[in-house]
């Protein structure tokens, strides 16, 4: 049986659908392969989440860049972000809203929750 595509979307696909991807993949969920897009990609990702993800959870975010739902596979399963009325349209409905406050510009600790929250989220989500 082929893996479930995981695709976490937000309108800028610049920090937290980022850090949900990279937490994901670092988990090594079996069954599943993670993605993140946007509508509305920006032309790098959050600085401040590839250093908070580094320093605090050695995971490389560097190499990640922003992309919007036609440059990843069609998903299986589609998990927004938080951003309200201005998600994007994916051509289907969203199967969860995660409802993440932004953390982009806030102090570290602001990243350190969300951080915590998606993990959290993904232990209920994709854990067995």
């Amino acid at each position: 049986m082929a893996d479930k595509i995981v695709a976490f979307i937000c309108t800028h696909n610049a920090c937290r659908s980022h850090m949900a991807e990279a937490l994901a993949r670092h988990a090594g969920y079996n069954g599943y392969k993670f993605y993140s897009a946007g509508s509305v990609p920006q032309e790098q990702i959050d600085r401040n989440a590839v250093r908070i993800m580094k320093e605090q959870f050695d995971i490389d975010m560097s190499a990640q860049y922003s992309k919007t739902v036609r440059d990843i596979p069609a998903p299986d399963i589609a998990i927004s972000m938080g951003c309200g009325v201005k998600c994007p349209y994916i051509g289907r409905e969203f199967d969860d809203d995660w409802r993440l406050e932004d953390p982009t510009g806030k102090p570290d600790e602001a990243y350190l929750k969300v951080i915590g929250q998606i993990q959290e989220k993904l232990k209920q989500r994709f854990e067995d």
